[in-house]
């Protein structure tokens, strides 16, 4: 995993967050230790909420299995959680990062942002 290599990609994902502030998608500073759903400021879909309440947080493992394809990976949470009636809708988040070592490297990034 590589942070220098994760800020090039995380340009990607520029068009929806920043490290400090809500845009399209929260604040992406400090995500590395939050629960899920719970950047202030920031309305999260059920699906997102949902899974924090469930007790999602995000580590640099979860990140890396959850970018191929969120709205599965919150989903699949929720149900193994024994809370398959929460994993309904979908999140905002419609991009993915299909690339293995591209979603290693962003997360190792998202790690430094405070």
């Amino acid at each position: 995993q590589d942070a220098a290599k994760g800020e090039a990609v995380f340009k990607q994902c520029m068009t929806c967050h920043r490290a400090d502030k809500n845009m399209v998608g929260p604040a992406l500073g400090g995500v590395v230790g939050r629960k899920a759903g719970t950047a202030a400021g920031f309305t999260y879909s059920p699906l997102n909420h949902n899974s924090g309440e469930a007790g999602l947080v995000w580590t640099q493992e979860n990140i890396i299995a959850y970018l191929p394809d969120p709205n599965a990976y919150l989903k699949k949470f929720l149900t193994d959680k024994g809370q398959a009636d929460k994993a309904t809708g979908s999140t905002k988040m419609t991009f993915k990062l299909a690339n293995d070592q591209q979603r290693k490297d962003v997360a190792a990034y998202l790690a430094t942002l405070k």
